[in-house]
């Protein structure tokens, strides 16, 4: 009888159901999928990715240009294979990121450079499945504040004397751990993909290692892509037509190496995240959501032990009610959006670590479409605060962390942050100003690290201001060349000034942060 119901559950969904693939995160597809300047908008609740089944993007970025040539069209238009039959749909495209920089205030001569080389591959199976996979070799020379801060989160090895480690190789966010290239440079390689499965038009399972993000800003203090993609596993299930819940559960490492291991490799010491997201749509101008995300223990540097059943449980405040702080950390939030006129967005977080007012962050944010009347002109200013020890909890193995990195705000915590962008485009030529200010009050670097670092707290103030003009040829992979200006100033004990300058040719398909 199972067996039965399932089978008449696939064939409902292989009748009735078109591609299920993930929209894309990368913040080009981020600024058009909120892009609420006519009545063709998205209306979601905030986690990201959205699936094409809710909203096509490609629909609305498509290329309309005429092309007369087999080259051009695959050039502007298409990706570089697409294979359709009667139940399949198959496109392959090489992925890279091909960049030359120098730092002006470098009187070293170091040249800067990022050398990715990939393929992107996305298909759809009958009606209701769909897959993802992507694949990145790259090597890179980063600014000086880039390699000090990659460097400072790497690999920790346990030394012989009791509770010290040793720091080894690095961190690249968004991407992966790394070895030595060359002189002061990284080499790393990564993979990420996903498979979706849509067995009811209520509910939307997927699996696989992709990033997530959570809200309508340029950071999320909930969750966002800034780590390392983590194994996950994920359900939507659209209750009604103004609620929705997320299932999202994850599999996550603190970059601590057992110090005692059957294998080649020790062991990283691993946790188990899970978030429940609720989310009311009273009407298409609001939305709210709840947020509740764990951080589970999964044992020590010794031993490892199974995650408590309380980790599968879908209902909000379960493990708050029952577990002590010992087993989780536990991340209280709210999202919202909101769109009182056409080409107006207006969105905001709150977030609590432990149910501790002292440890309150929040977010307020503008999104402005169409600005001035001028199509694809977009403004958005941000703000963020974040307090001291937000995120952390006494047991260190247990910060809102995985791979060393953030799990939320690329800071971490400890600061107030101003964000403004702007972006305009015209003809396949665009324009991206970004400008970051970061407000530090006893900012400890890197306090969400596993283990005490000893680092001393700063205050003062980091300012970046980035300038980028390029020229888009396929807005389905981000293809673009450009060429970027990049001036980051940090005053806090001492003075320091990065003046950087790029050329390049890439596909923008995820974010990798640079501006911390």
């Amino acid at each position: 009888m199972k067996h039965l119901l399932f089978l008449i559950i696939t064939l409902h969904g292989f009748l009735f159901f078109a591609q299920q693939n993930s929209v894309l995160i990368n913040s080009f597809f981020k600024d058009r999928l909120l892009d609420n300047s006519d009545s063709n908008q998205y209306r979601g609740n905030g986690f990201l990715p959205v699936f094409e089944s809710e909203y096509d993007l490609n629909k609305v970025i498509r290329d309309s240009s005429k092309q007369f040539y087999t080259l051009t069209n695959i050039l502007f238009k298409k990706h570089l294979f697409e294979l359709k039959g009667e139940n399949y749909f198959l496109t392959i495209s090489p992925v890279a990121d091909l960049t030359l920089g120098k730092d002006r205030t470098d009187t070293t001569g170091r040249r800067l450079f990022q050398n990715t080389r990939g393929i992107f591959i996305e298909g759809d199976l009958l009606k209701s499945f769909s897959f993802s996979t992507a694949v990145y070799e790259n090597q890179a020379r980063f600014s000086s504040y880039e390699t000090a801060y990659y460097s400072s989160i790497g690999e920790l090895y346990p030394n012989q004397s009791a509770g010290t480690y040793s720091m080894q190789n690095a961190v690249i966010p968004g991407a992966a751990r790394t070895k030595p290239f060359k002189i002061d440079g990284f080499d790393y390689a990564y993979a990420v993909g996903n498979i979706i499965y849509r067995p009811h038009r209520s509910i939307i399972l997927s699996a696989g290692n992709t990033a997530h993000f959570i809200g309508d800003g340029y950071r999320s203090l909930l969750l966002s892509d800034n780590s390392v993609p983590a194994p996950f596993v994920r359900a939507v299930v659209k209750l009604s037509k103004k609620w929705e819940f997320n299932y999202l559960r994850m599999r996550l490492f603190n970059l601590i190496r057992r110090p005692v291991s059957s294998s080649v490799e020790s062991y990283y010491e691993s946790k188990s995240f899970s978030a429940n997201y609720i989310s009311y749509r009273p009407n298409n101008k609001f939305s709210i959501s709840f947020f509740e995300g764990v951080i589970w223990s999964r044992g020590d540097s010794i031993t490892s032990k199974r995650v408590h059943p309380l980790y599968y449980s879908p209902i909000p405040g379960t493990a708050l009610a029952m577990l002590s702080k010992s087993e989780m950390n536990y991340l209280l939030g709210i999202n919202f959006n909101y769109t009182p006129l056409l080409g107006h967005r207006i969105y905001g977080q709150v977030a609590a670590t432990n149910c501790e007012l002292s440890k309150l962050g929040f977010q307020i944010g503008y999104r402005r479409y169409s600005l001035f009347g001028q199509k694809n002109l977009q403004l958005q200013v941000e703000y963020n605060h974040v307090p001291k020890g937000m995120y952390q909890t006494g047991n260190m193995r247990m910060n809102y962390s995985y791979y060393n990195l953030p799990m939320a705000a690329v800071k971490g915590s400890g600061f107030e942050e101003i964000v403004v962008r702007l972006n305009h485009e015209w003809n396949r030529c665009y324009i991206d100003e970004k400008l970051v200010y970061y407000s530090l009050n006893k900012h400890i670097p890197n306090s969400l690290l596993p283990i005490t670092a000893n680092n001393s707290s700063i205050s003062g103030n980091i300012a970046l201001n980035q300038i980028e003009l390029g020229y888009r040829f396929n807005r389905k992979m981000n293809l673009t060349v450009y060429g970027n200006w990049q001036v980051r100033s940090e005053k806090t004990s001492d003075y320091k000034l990065n003046n950087l300058l790029f050329v390049g040719f890439r596909t923008g398909i995820l974010n990798h942060y640079n501006d911390f």
